[in-house]
Parts: C-alpha cells; structure tokens; sequence
C-alpha cells in the first residue's frame, strides 16, 4: 500500500475505501480478461474503419487490466486511474459513440447511449482518483 502522500484523499473507513476499489475495479478485471478470451467479439464491437482492430483490442486489455491492479491494491493509483481514463475515453466514444449513429435498430442504439453513459461515469470517478489518490487514515500520533 502507498503511504499517503500530501493532497492524498484520507479515508477514515478503510473498509469503505477498499470496497469502492473492488466495485470499481471488478468491471475492468472482468472486461480485461475476456479482451485476451473473445477477441473476435471485441473486434465486432469496433467500426470497421479503425485499422488493426486486434491490435487495440490486446492493448486496451493490457492497460485495462493494469490500471485496475494499480487502483484496485492502492499501489499508485493515481498512475492506474491515468490508465483506466486512457482506455475509457477512447473506447467510449470509438464503440459507443460512433454505435450510437451506426446502430442498427433504435433497441441496440438505446443500449449504446447507456454504455456511453456508463463510460463517461466511470471516466469521472477515475479521474477524481487521478487527483486525490487513495490511502488509508494516517496513524494516532501522525497527523500534523
């Protein structure tokens, strides 16, 4: 774990920081793995004009997976929540953005405008991370 650095959002609950960190984290562990599982699927959700599409799909899973790690053990988080914005931002507006205008029926476009919405949500709660940080409350006799 990271000792608190100054500017360092200080939980008083550490029960309530590590669980924001696995409901946070639990949705890019499980959508990292399957970018290595089904990349096939992932490539289907991408435009065809975006070239080397299996390519993006194998990186955006290693920065994915990555960035959660680093958030997910408070072991630089800022540097992990800089990755998960570094994978939401373009994957929400290549595939969801660009779906919603390609969608093929008004079901399907309605389910991309949710996931739109879905990543710019998480793309704000990673980039308050970015710049609190996380840590735990500073031992008695530490606080200045």
């Amino acid at each position: 774990m990271t000792r608190p650095q100054p500017g360092d959002l200080v939980l008083h609950h550490p029960a309530v920081g590590i669980t924001a960190r696995v409901l946070f984290t639990l949705i890019f562990f499980l959508s990292g793995v399957t970018h290595f599982t089904d990349v096939a699927g992932y490539v289907s959700l991408m435009h065809d004009s975006i070239p080397v599409r299996e390519l993006w799909v194998i990186v955006s899973g290693v920065v994915e997976l990555a960035g959660a790690i680093l958030v997910l053990l408070n072991f630089r988080p800022r540097l992990g929540a800089w990755l998960i914005v570094a994978f939401l931002v373009p994957v929400t507006f290549t595939v969801h953005g660009v779906g919603i205008f390609t969608a093929p029926d008004e079901t399907f476009r309605g389910i991309q405008i949710s996931m739109f919405l879905k990543g710019l949500a998480m793309t704000g709660c990673a980039l308050f991370i970015t710049q609190l940080g996380v840590a735990r409350e500073p031992e008695e006799g530490s606080r200045g």
